[in-house]
């Protein structure tokens, strides 16, 4: 790097000034979640928190059955997988996960990534690229990996509002009706916690012949029998093409997935360059990925432990009057509004309460629209919960937030 380049990125550093983004270090407590030990300051001091914020919803990453399955790969394996899928990274635990989750979705087959991340880049830019002058309809606030998949795969994009129905059928209406049609949604929204009116996208992209591409990454494990996922909570499994969903939150693992048509499959593992050239997940992983999925394909005691938190959360913050965006999942957005607030209010949580919620702001979001991304999990208790309540009260009036309606 040239000194002009330095130079530049130096200027960009210090103009970003008191919006740069910090990590905490925390090292979660196997079997104690959401107790975590968090390492702060120049000494690294370590002090005891609770965890608000984790992806890990049900504590599967914490399940004795996850572990143990994890464990005995390793002693079998080892660590890593050698190689990329092509060149001698194909495990029998990475065989038998695909088929776990071609059956939890109703599918005939899957094929599994990395990340989520690259789930999404991957097959987008496959599914929406590879078929001559597809146009994909996108919604508003999908995913950044749904972004530069669309924008890898070449393909004319138009963006629908937000879980707009009506602006949908708008757009598909004005298109050719020889195109190939892709219509791409997710089911629960990551940073809002609201859920798409999925029987109506799927009616309208029936209805114009679209192909139907539904991420499913924060319902996987949480929702719907066996834990299918929203479409399936609500009988629509059939109705959507592929689903993408991940391994890394309610799974508790690590990896991403999608599960579709045996044609279309093939056509991602063939083509995806996010699949092709990158070293395939370690055995160990998937192996504790397979034992989560199977887990809780057979168990409801982790879905209704979290259902039961996000409720009385959603209660205990209306009755306070303390706004978040919507009530309809276990992503409860508390809604700040202005970023210096949002980061006020998460330092005061973490250094007097223990309590670590992170605060969102841009890109994440965007200005204006900071807020405290809440994740009750199926591991608090319901004293968990009312204590944290709590403890966010006191600080909102501290610090003189807005109050407000709730769920919108």
């Amino acid at each position: 790097m040239t000194n002009r380049h330095m130079d530049f990125f130096v200027r960009e550093m210090a103009d970003f000034g008191p919006r740069k983004r910090e990590f905490l270090e925390i090292g979660r407590r196997a079997g104690l979640f959401p107790s975590a030990v968090a390492r702060q300051g120049p000494d690294g001091t370590e002090a005891e928190i609770s965890v608000w914020c984790s992806n890990d919803y049900l504590g599967m990453g914490q399940n004795p059955f996850v572990l143990e399955a994890i464990k005995d790969a390793v002693d079998a394996f080892g660590a890593g997988s050698g190689g990329s899928r092509n060149i001698g990274g194909t495990n029998h635990y990475h065989v038998l996960l695909e088929k776990e989750l071609a059956a939890l979705h109703g599918k005939e087959a899957a094929l599994i990534f990395p990340s989520g991340y690259t789930a999404n880049d991957g097959a987008l830019s496959v599914l929406a690229g590879r078929a001559p002058d597809t146009v994909v309809f996108s919604d508003q606030l999908n995913h950044a990996s749904i972004i530069d998949g669309l924008r890898h795969s070449g393909a004319e994009k138009r963006i629908f509002r937000h879980n707009d129905v009506a602006h949908l059928e708008e757009l598909l209406a004005t298109a050719d009706p020889d195109r190939p049609k892709l219509v791409v949604a997710e089911s629960v929204y990551s940073m809002s916690g609201d859920i798409a009116p999925l029987a109506q996208i799927a009616e309208v992209s029936h209805r114009y012949h679209a192909t139907t591409f539904l991420d499913e990454v924060h319902a996987v494990g949480m929702y719907g029998p066996q834990g299918a996922g929203i479409a399936a909570r609500e009988g629509l499994a059939d109705r959507f093409t592929v689903f993408m969903g991940t391994l890394a939150k309610g799974f508790g693992t690590a990896g991403g997935y999608i599960a579709g048509p045996a044609a279309l499959v093939d056509a991602v593992r063939s083509w995806s360059r996010s699949f092709i050239f990158t070293t395939s997940l370690p055995p160990a992983t998937a192996a504790g990925a397979l034992a989560a999925v199977r887990h809780l394909r057979s168990s409801e005691v982790e879905r209704e432990r979290l259902a039961a938190n996000a409720r009385l959360m959603h209660r205990l913050l209306t009755e306070r009057r303390i706004p978040f965006i919507s009530d309809q999942s276990h992503i409860i957005a508390v809604f700040v509004g202005e970023d210096q607030l949002c980061r006020q209010a998460s330092a005061l949580l973490l250094r007097r309460h223990g309590i670590y919620v992170q605060a969102i702001n841009a890109p994440s979001v965007r200005t204006g629209e900071e807020i405290l991304r809440v994740a009750p999990s199926a591991t608090h208790t319901a004293g968990d919960v009312e204590k944290f309540v709590e403890a966010l009260d006191g600080i909102w009036q501290e610090l003189g937030i807005p109050t407000g309606p709730t769920a919108g």
